[in-house]
């Protein structure tokens, strides 16, 4: 019997890709088809010749004149069966390889017209099975949304998408590569942050917030809290004006310089805090339209804030902020994939449930979802079946020959041997027959 061993693998005309492997079982049920396939063999061909033995018996018995009256109907049998079997075994043999070597024409069959074979195959599977009629007829009859809905709700299919979506996730989220998902976040946020110019926009979106008054609260909030820093830190403020002193004034004139400040001080923020059309408030609001003014217009500030652009967009944390935004997201995702009780898989498990539900309740969304099934289907059989089926002509095409007709025989040689052991059988019955009722007519006649 031939083997993959056996062979140089044929590349066919020049340039042509090379070989693909023969898919196959294990080693280890591969073993035992070949033990069983030559212990077919052996039965079949053992039957063989034993038929022979029995023929060439009888015909010595009846050369060395033993004949009884069984021997010839022993005979006929014993010769009908070797022809059986070996018409049979040339039939069986040259399905995979020359009979003997011998080259007969249309013998080894599968190994000459393999390509042939591949492309009838498909052709066959595009014509009976991915025919756009027939698989619109038949999902129309499956019910395929009534079905899932089912299963989903008394089935336990919500559980069971939730966790193979996780499953997907964890997938997906950890397949990635960690530097090429650090370009892309590089790329997308500190790169295209690092593009315009950061004044213009700025000042823009600072003007935008004074015309429509929306500064008033966060001045507010900063007059408040300076006011309550003075209040807190008084005696820190008195402390530092005691310290800036000169030190040669007397110690109750820096004392009282200080806590004259501080009071001054307190005065001001909680004056300024008290009045809404306070001066410094005043002043404040100046200066936010001055500075949104120069923000778009005053080049010296648009330069300022682009330094202060680049020394943030190069600081150490800027330049790790991808690596770090990846891993968090990427630890985040993958925690809320792989547990069950995860807000991320109660979630899709409630998600899925709730549609499910919909999908029993409203015979308008069942029908809405099978046809869009039955009409993507359709539309995948009509335009794209040619290319589906193409790809079992152009595999078997490019599978080796000669290993094709090993793997091949392989798999459905063992039940092919009953064909040998059948015809040793069948043709021992009827030369048995043929030769009894030869001898009954002459008997008659």
């Amino acid at each position: 019997m031939t083997t993959p061993a056996d062979h140089t693998p044929d590349t066919g005309r020049p340039g042509a890709p090379a070989p693909l492997p023969v898919p196959g079982p294990s080693p280890e049920d591969e073993a035992a088809r070949r033990a069983d396939l030559r212990r077919h063999k052996t039965v079949a061909t053992g039957l063989l010749v034993l038929a022979t033995v029995i023929y060439l018996v009888c015909r010595w018995l009846e050369a060395t004149g033993r004949d009884g009256g069984w021997t010839g109907y022993v005979r006929a049998a014993a010769e009908a069966g070797m022809v059986g079997a070996l018409a049979d075994w040339f039939a069986v043999t040259a399905l995979f390889r020359h009979p003997l070597g011998i080259p007969i024409p249309h013998t080894a069959i599968i190994k000459e017209k393999k390509d042939q074979v591949g492309h009838a195959l498909s052709t066959f599977v595009g014509e009976n099975f991915l025919n756009a009629t027939l698989i619109t007829r038949k999902l129309s009859e499956a019910e395929i949304p009534q079905r899932a809905a089912t299963w989903v709700l008394d089935g336990g299919g919500a559980g069971k998408v939730g966790a193979e979506a996780g499953r997907l996730l964890d997938l997906v989220v950890n397949g990635i590569d960690p530097a090429e998902a650090e370009q892309v976040l590089r790329t997308l946020v500190v790169d295209r942050a690092a593009e315009p110019a950061w004044g213009p926009p700025l000042g823009r979106a600072l003007e935008q917030l004074i015309t429509e008054g929306r500064t008033a609260k966060a001045e507010n909030t900063v007059i408040i809290w300076v006011d309550e820093k003075v209040r807190a830190n008084g005696d820190t403020i008195a402390r530092l004006i005691d310290e800036r002193t000169p030190s040669w004034a007397p110690k109750f004139v820096r004392e009282m310089v200080g806590d004259k400040v501080r009071r001054e001080l307190e005065a001001f923020t909680a004056e300024v805090r008290a009045n809404p059309d306070h001066d410094a408030r005043h002043s404040l609001r100046r200066f936010l339209r001055d500075l949104a003014q120069d923000l778009q217009h005053d080049p010296q500030t648009i330069t300022r804030v682009e330094g202060f652009k680049q020394d943030i967009l190069s600081s150490g944390a800027a330049q790790a902020l991808p690596a770090t935004v990846w891993e968090s997201v990427r630890s985040t995702v993958t925690e809320m994939a792989r547990d069950p009780e995860s807000l991320l898989r109660r979630k899709i498990v409630g998600w899925v449930t709730d549609f499910a539900g919909r999908v029993r309740q409203e015979p308008d969304l069942r029908d809405e979802l099978e046809t869009r099934i039955v009409g993507a289907a359709s539309y995948l059989a009509e335009n794209y079946a040619g290319s589906v089926t193409a790809i079992i002509g152009e595999t078997v095409e490019r599978w080796d020959a000669a290993e094709a007709s090993d793997r091949i025989e392989l798999m459905v040689g063992k039940d092919l041997q009953f064909i040998r052991v059948n015809g040793t059988v069948v043709g021992a019955l009827a030369g048995l027959a043929i030769y009894s009722l030869s001898e009954l007519a002459f008997a008659v006649f």
